[in-house]
């Protein structure tokens, strides 16, 4: 299975580290951020990689040029910072089947491989990586509303007044349909083309998605301090963790 990873973002909120690179090559732990992506989607048997790159692209078509521990690697431009849905679209002439889809600023230690094999049992049109966060830190996030049988009735992006404390992660796998419905995506109030607007476009459509709850943790590097966050949890500095072990997450923000 091929694997989109969203990495064309300025990183405003990370600045200065972002000043003279793009998000995604800012390291935490002497490594940067995209290959903690690489080597999570290899660890789960990736087959190629297609990056959507923007902010500063050449940095990291020279660096990882054609592939990543002999993993092929090709790049999609996103011309302009649209929203997440607009940057998928760059990525519709690479990807003809079921892919994973992963934002290149997240750092996972968690069960990505069973989102994976949900996808691989045909019984759903997508599934997500979900997490439960505190009710009061849920406005943050891509917001999840569940039915009985665990499939994502509704997301709602940053609402003011959560269905429910489960969030999107930032790890998904999806069939084709997704494009479509990002095609069809008006831009919200931010003049961007939201993720959210298209998946809650599938499900109208009657496509079942999945919510896959999170077993471990994930920090999505969107500040200073979460680069910190992320280096303590890496190496087992926070509250004397060893790294890899089976914690909660520090929520993010998307």
């Amino acid at each position: 299975m091929k694997a989109v990873i969203l990495a064309a973002g300025k990183g405003t909120r990370l600045r200065p580290l972002t000043e003279d690179k793009p998000k995604v090559l800012v390291e935490v732990d002497d490594k940067p951020l995209i290959e903690y992506a690489f080597d999570s989607l290899i660890d789960i048997g990736v087959s190629e990689f297609v990056v959507v790159v923007g902010y500063k692209k050449e940095q990291i078509m020279e660096r990882y040029d054609d592939e990543y521990r002999d993993v092929p690697i090709t790049y999609a431009h996103q011309r302009e910072q649209l929203g997440l849905a607009h940057a998928l679209l760059t990525a519709e002439p690479y990807v003809d089947d079921d892919f994973m889809l992963m934002l290149g600023d997240n750092v996972f230690d968690a069960n990505l491989g069973d989102v994976v094999n949900r996808q691989a049992e045909d019984r759903a049109d997508a599934a997500f990586l979900v997490e439960e966060v505190p009710w009061e830190e849920a406005s943050r996030y891509g917001v999840c509303d569940t039915n009985e049988y665990g499939e994502i009735t509704r997301v709602v992006e940053k609402p003011d007044d959560p269905p429910s404390n489960l969030v999107m992660t930032g790890f998904y796998t999806f069939t084709p349909a997704i494009f479509h419905a990002c095609h069809l995506v008006q831009p919200s109030d931010r003049g961007e083309y939201e993720l959210p607007d298209a998946i809650d476009l599938l499900i109208q459509s009657g496509r079942t998605i999945d919510a896959i709850r999170m077993d471990g943790w994930r920090i999505d590097v969107g500040y200073p301090e979460d680069r910190e966050k992320a280096e303590e949890r890496l190496t087992g500095a926070d509250s004397g963790v060893e790294a890899g072990d089976d914690v909660s997450a520090e929520p993010g923000t998307q």
